[in-house]
């Protein structure tokens, strides 16, 4: 009887550590999903487990940094846009350049590979037309899946999202980002 019960203790210390690896061998399988494949240095297939976390890890990181970034360039813009002129006691509008030497209207392009991100900060006096934006990106090779924006005291918020049409061609980021550059600036 008790060799019957032993067994069974050890079938069952078996299947549940059995179970434990399949979970976690598919959770490692659904992190290594969603990282975007332009991120690993060669195929997500060649490389083991191990090197998929740590590919994991490294975007975390690196997404984790991009926020830090954002964050800042938020709060730099948050900041008034109204400089002290010293030489004659007056306020000026400086919609060109805030507190921190940050120069408005701004934008920023990160190419995500199948996708681009477009963030574009301007003053109230200089604002886009966000078509126009919208066209420069489908023009190029994007389809817009998704654009916003906000105002925030003196300041325009804009985001946009696109995917790229043709994954095996991909847009043309440079090209994007020097005809924003003609229209922004």
């Amino acid at each position: 009887m008790k060799n019957s019960s032993e067994e069974s203790s050890k079938l069952d210390r078996k299947t549940i550590e059995r179970n434990r690896r399949n979970h976690m061998k598919s959770i490692c399988f659904k992190l290594a999903s969603i990282i975007p494949s332009h991120h690993f240095k060669t195929s997500k297939d060649i490389l083991s487990q191990q090197d998929q976390l740590d590919q994991a890890a490294s975007y975390i990181k690196q997404l984790r940094e991009r926020i830090d970034r954002l964050k800042e360039i938020k709060d730099q813009a948050m900041k008034p846009t109204t400089i002290l002129n010293s030489s004659s006691s007056n306020i000026m509008d400086s919609t060109r350049m805030n507190n921190f030497g940050i120069k408005l209207p701004m934008f920023e392009l990160i190419d995500l590979g199948s996708s681009i991100e477009v963030v574009l900060i301007s003053g109230l006096q200089r604002n886009f037309l966000l078509y126009e934006v919208i066209s420069i990106l489908e023009e190029e090779g994007a389809e817009v899946v998704s654009a916003s924006f906000s105002t925030v005291g003196d300041k325009v918020f804009h985001t946009l999202h696109a995917q790229v049409k043709i994954s095996r061609v991909g847009a043309d980021t440079s090209r994007v980002c020097e005809r924003l550059q003609e229209l922004v600036y």
